[in-house]
């Protein structure tokens, strides 16, 4: 208090201390206003800018996404129909393996089968061979032996090889009537 009587004896006006000093609110007016004029000019902008950026950074992140997304969802779709392709394509080759397998079981099968007939003709043939043969040797041996036996029965040489061939020839007749006769 002792001040304020200091500055009141100093001046002919009492000072009230409730009152504003219109100097002082006139130059933290000007400051403030000046202070507003840097801060609308400079900052807001700024932070406007900053602000857009963050803006625009979240809205082409969330672009970016709902892209990659779409893309991963047609890489899936593409990816399900590959798969489904591939198994259709492994099912086609299956039946087609399984259908050219028994081709080739048939075509062995048919090749056996001719194989085995021409075999068995072969051996038909080599057996009717041997058989001739045999009977051409056995007609042979069997026309000795019984000129033979018949020379010794008669007592006569059969040596002639005309008659020998005859009484031969006349035997072996009659043996072919008796075995067909049987055969019969």
């Amino acid at each position: 208090m002792k001040n304020l009587m200091i500055l009141a004896s100093a001046g002919d006006a009492p000072v009230n201390p409730l009152a504003p000093n219109w100097w002082e609110l006139l130059v933290v007016g000007v400051g403030f206003a000046v202070l507003m004029v840097i801060v609308v000019k400079f900052v807001v902008p700024m932070f406007e800018k900053t602000f857009a950026e963050r803006t625009e950074a979240i809205e082409g992140g969330i672009a970016k996404a709902e892209k990659a997304q779409a893309e991963a969802s047609a890489a899936l779709e593409e990816y399900k129909q590959q798969l489904v392709d591939a198994r259709t394509e492994a099912n086609r080759i299956r039946e087609e393996a399984r259908n050219e397998g028994a081709q080739i079981l048939a075509d062995l099968k048919a090749k056996a089968a001719t194989e085995s007939a021409r075999i068995t003709e072969q051996a038909q043939v080599a057996i009717a061979a041997e058989r001739q043969a045999a009977v051409v040797s056995l007609r042979a041996e069997v026309g000795t032996l019984a000129t033979t036996l018949a020379g010794r029965i008669v007592g006569e040489s059969l040596n002639d090889d005309a008659r020998s061939a005859r009484v031969v020839d006349r035997f072996l007749a009659e043996l072919d009537a008796q075995s067909e006769g049987a055969a019969k």
